[in-house]
């Protein structure tokens, strides 16, 4: 497709549906190092362990999980802002983990990302004209800014924002307002896949819903396919075409997003659905409520077996501490869960009991857990 600095709409010219992000067992390991005159490797941190994922195209694929889960990590991992230790990551039929110098950057256009912090994934000595233009003439879509002028304004209106923006700084605007430069910014290049990694949670509740329709609107406008990370599960949902939910390092659950809300398979899932309040006080008086004992394991010391088993309430001893459950589709449908017993907790078979996790099991499981967490403060796995 020829790109035109005027144009406004970009359809894709290949059928919606299709596989167009194919991950294939992604891992991404930290280096722990400790020593005074030579560092020594002492362990790994493992914030992306074995995950398999697709986005098809034009889709906008959730990806939840609580915090230092790997969603963030995997997202960059995508993008190959963060190397992966092991596996694949194939972009439109080809791979991309493996690209490097030139070859990447130029595959750079394709793929583009919407950071948390507004204010701090902008330049402030630049204007709003200099930060559109710069990814623009880098990859040769415009000479120069007088060139690109009717692109950016078309790109100000299609974000919401009035031309007057463009020789204004990022101080000057509202976070919401910068969430909205940022993706003008994403879209300046002509993207195929967005990655917005917590797009809203730095703004106020009113503005989070402008900026998420804002977001389903230019999906349209622009024929993107979107991979949204996000910790708020109501977001998610208004959003998303299907969901996956992250574990300490991996998928644990994949279903399209009312499916998934509708029938949650993994004990994991269930529980961060359940502390979602309800505004009915009769149905939030009388529905499952399940509350998890013991902290997040440190990614540098993920437990044995099932990642989730330390905290699950239908925790089995034959299985679940000792075999990692691979990530399998349940009756036959688009619905994934990595669970040994997922059907016979769904039927009632296998019934929730309290939990005595390994860490109340042995102190040593609690010590090499902060010492972990100690080593690996500045680490960024979230």
């Amino acid at each position: 497709m020829t790109t035109d600095a005027t144009t406004t709409s970009h359809p894709t010219s290949k059928a919606p549906g299709e596989v167009l992000v194919d991950v294939r067992g992604i891992k991404v390991h930290f280096p722990i190092t400790k020593g005074i005159i030579f560092d020594k490797v002492v362990g790994h941190v493992y914030a992306v362990d074995g995950v398999d994922l697709q986005i098809r195209r034009g889709e906008t694929y959730g990806l939840v999980g609580e915090s230092g889960c790997g969603k963030s990590t995997l997202g960059r991992a995508i993008l190959h802002l963060e190397p992966p230790t092991e596996g694949t990551v194939t972009f439109d039929g080809q791979p991309i983990s493996t690209l490097k110098g030139e070859e990447l950057r130029r595959r750079r256009k394709d793929l583009q990302m919407v950071f948390q912090d507004p204010m701090g994934s902008l330049d402030p000595r630049q204007s709003v004209e200099a930060l559109l233009v710069e990814g623009m003439k880098a990859h040769g879509i415009v000479k120069d800014a007088k060139e690109a002028q009717p692109r950016l304004r078309q790109l100000l209106a299609d974000v919401g924002l009035p031309t007057a923006a463009l020789k204004k700084y990022p101080h000057e605007f509202s976070g919401g307002q910068r969430q909205r430069i940022g993706i003008a910014r994403a879209l300046s290049v002509n993207p195929e896949l967005l990655v917005a990694d917590e797009p809203v949670s730095a703004l106020d509740v009113s503005v989070q819903a402008q900026v998420i329709n804002l977001m389903s609107d230019l999906q349209e406008e622009y024929g993107l396919t979107y991979l949204v990370i996000a910790h708020d599960l109501a977001v998610v949902r208004h959003i998303s075409d299907r969901v996956g939910v992250m574990y300490l390092g991996g998928l644990v659950e994949e279903a399209p997003a009312d499916d998934l809300y509708a029938t949650p398979r993994h004990p994991y899932t269930r529980a961060l659905l359940s502390a979602v309040p309800v505004p009915d006080p009769v149905v939030e008086d009388s529905r499952e409520q399940i509350l998890l004992s013991g902290d997040l394991p440190s990614p540098a010391n993920p437990p044995s077996g099932c990642r989730f088993h330390t905290r699950c309430p239908w925790r089995q001893e034959t299985r679940c501490d000792t075999e990692r459950p691979q990530l399998r589709v349940v009756d036959g449908s688009e619905h994934k869960v990595a669970c040994h017993w997922a059907e016979q907790i769904e039927s009632g078979e296998i019934q929730p009991h309290s939990v005595r996790t390994e860490i109340d099991e042995t102190g040593a499981q609690l010590a090499a857990n902060a010492e972990a967490e100690r080593l690996t403060e500045d680490l960024p796995f979230a």
